[in-house]
């Protein structure tokens, strides 16, 4: 399970990581409920929960005008932890106790983890939702880059005339962007290199972390704790090295019990996708879930440019339809 998005919008590819479809090491607990349609329930689910966490991301930052990014993604960790912790004590759900040997194995990954959250914030900020979506294909292209070079990975056509067609869209969405900022968009071209250095970083140091294990094995659910545990201190770092304190002390939002709720939904639902990811895979399997996570782009896209009241021309609508068929392609191709 260890291949599974570890939280929020994180694009992993599974196809080189084991996936465990036995849930019983996972969830103690838990007795399969009998529903017809599950893996359509669970599809859905997983679509409903990963828009929602952008959507939702975006209204806070934008809607609420917050400039704590940071911030945000530190209660929103912080809930994790407290939520998956009651789980775990509870005896719902199974969790690989922290020791400091695995700490000190996964510390690299979770630097970049903490460093790929905070970079999703800034530039979720000041881009829209449907460019987000297009500039995140420009992460498949790095990680391919990464497979090739660093796990002599070799990738067929398709595979880099889809990668090809993700570049032209990303560069003619920008280009044709009503809404351009440049400082969004060199927050999620580094947000990008982060993401592909968390993928590739985490098969290389997975094994290690499984043997620093006692079960010897590295769950979902682990791994968000431990990634969401250590982000924690360096969050907190992280707040008064970017001066947010006095800005946290001064914004009235803090006083909206209404604003308390929303970024606690946002936690909630980030929390949402490790599960329902986890479901959706046990029903399906990794092809399927790769090709619905690029489908589920589509009406992200639509939902972010709609609900937002984002200014768009043809040109730059099409280059991000453009940019998403091109991300469908890409997905098909690596099922061969």
């Amino acid at each position: 399970m260890a291949g599974l998005k570890s939280f929020r919008d994180v694009e992993i590819d599974l196809e080189d990581i084991k996936v465990e479809k036995d849930g019983d090491d996972i969830l103690h607990g838990y007795k399969p409920i009998k529903l017809r349609n599950q893996a359509l329930l669970s599809g859905l689910a997983y679509c409903i929960s990963s828009c929602s966490m952008i959507l939702v991301n975006k209204f806070v930052l934008s809607g609420y005008d917050f400039s704590a990014g940071i911030s945000l993604m530190l209660y929103q960790n912080l809930v994790s932890v407290i939520v998956v912790s009651i789980l775990s004590s509870s005896g719902v759900i199974s969790t690989e106790p922290l020791t400091w040997k695995l700490i000190r194995v996964w510390l690299p990954v979770n630097v970049i983890f903490v460093g790929m959250l905070i970079t999703s914030m800034f530039s979720l900020k000041y881009i829209n939702v449907a460019m987000v979506t297009v500039l995140k294909n420009v992460t498949n292209v790095i990680t391919a880059l990464g497979e090739t070079y660093l796990f002599m990975k070799h990738h067929d056509r398709k595979v880099w005339t889809a990668l090809f067609l993700m570049i032209i869209s990303a560069i003619s969405g920008g280009a044709t962007d009503l809404s351009f900022h440049a400082i969004g968009y060199a927050w999620q071209i580094i947000n990008c290199f982060l993401t592909a250095s968390y993928s590739l970083t985490l098969r290389r140091v997975m094994d290690t972390a499984k043997q620093a294990t006692k079960s010897g094995n590295l769950n979902e659910f682990s791994m968000v704790l431990l990634n969401n545990t250590l982000s924690l201190p360096l969050g907190l770092l992280l707040i008064f090295v970017f001066n947010e304190v006095d800005y946290l002390c001064k914004v009235p939002l803090l006083k909206m019990p209404m604003f308390w709720l929303v970024i606690t939904s946002s936690g909630f639902l980030g929390l949402a996708i490790s599960f329902t990811s986890m479901w959706f895979l046990h029903q399906t399997g990794a092809t399927t879930y790769s090709l619905v996570g690029s489908l589920n782009k589509i009406p992200l896209s639509i939902s972010g440019i709609i609900l937002f009241k984002v200014p768009t021309s043809m040109e730059n609508f099409l280059s991000i339809l453009f940019g998403l068929l091109a991300g469908v392609c890409f997905a098909k191709a690596k099922m061969r």
